[in-house]
């Protein structure tokens, strides 16, 4: 991961307008939704929810709306029922992208989707036809400049609590562990106070993909930028280079 460390897209992303924060936090809304359905309100008997409300405040999502989310889910009115759907495709030059949604109509989102791919000269594919190009893996970011503790020792701490990889970039550590073991391990950094600008389980690519046309530069933005404008959409991953997703 060395060069391509999120950090900078992350500041990139925590700047923009409110209109994109009120998108944030719909999409972390109805990953509420479906937690509490799946597993009830309480974060201590739900890990999922748990990691959901950690990635609410690392957007710095309000208290009270992580609350009312919560209990919006839990009431009898939470009669809308998400389901999660994967889509995979091809962008300019053969670059690969996934998209991750939370739908209650999934054939309008495989319509806005597939749009969003075609108008930016892309494709969908058949579910696996890209995902082998990437790694699901926890990831956690963390600021240099908001982290005290001596890089060795936050090295070791999240090794010891199950961690895989850890990396210093110039600005920020990078701690990257298996899926199954990515709640133990932030749970491990929360308890000692360590503040994380990110924290997700995430689809890392393998390698990357330099675009140079200036045209497949143009036309792989414009799928993103459809892509984000949809609801539906919770998570996009590729292996361009230069996405600041």
């Amino acid at each position: 991961m060395s060069g391509h460390s999120k950090f900078a897209n992350i500041k990139h992303k925590k700047e923009k307008n409110d209109a994109a924060k009120g998108k944030i936090f719909t999409r972390i809304g109805r990953e509420i939704a479906v937690a509490v359905k799946e597993g009830g309100a309480d974060p201590n008997n739900n890990s999922k929810l748990k990691d959901i409300i950690a990635k609410a405040k690392s957007n710095n999502m309000p208290n009270d709306t992580i609350e009312r989310s919560i209990k919006k889910a839990s009431g009898e009115g939470a009669n809308v029922n998400y389901e999660f759907v994967t889509y995979e495709g091809y962008g300019p030059s053969g670059t690969a992208i996934i998209v991750e949604a939370l739908t209650d109509n999934k054939n309008r989102t495989a319509a806005n989707v597939r749009n969003a791919f075609t108008k930016g000269g892309g494709s969908v594919g058949t579910q696996g036809c890209v995902s082998y190009m990437f790694d699901e893996r926890g990831q956690i970011i963390i600021d240099k400049e908001e982290c005290d503790m001596d890089a060795d020792d936050l090295m070791m701490m999240a090794l010891d609590a199950g961690a895989e990889d850890f990396n210093e970039e110039e600005d920020s550590f990078e701690i990257l562990t298996a899926p199954d073991a990515f709640s133990a391990v932030r749970e491990a950094l929360e308890k000692e106070g360590i503040k994380m600008v990110e924290a997700d389980v995430t689809m890392i690519p393998q390698t990357y993909v330099d675009l140079t046309d200036e045209t497949d530069i143009k036309n792989i933005n414009r799928t993103f930028d459809l892509l984000d404008e949809d609801d539906d959409v919770q998570e996009v991953y590729t292996n361009w280079s230069d996405y600041e997703g």
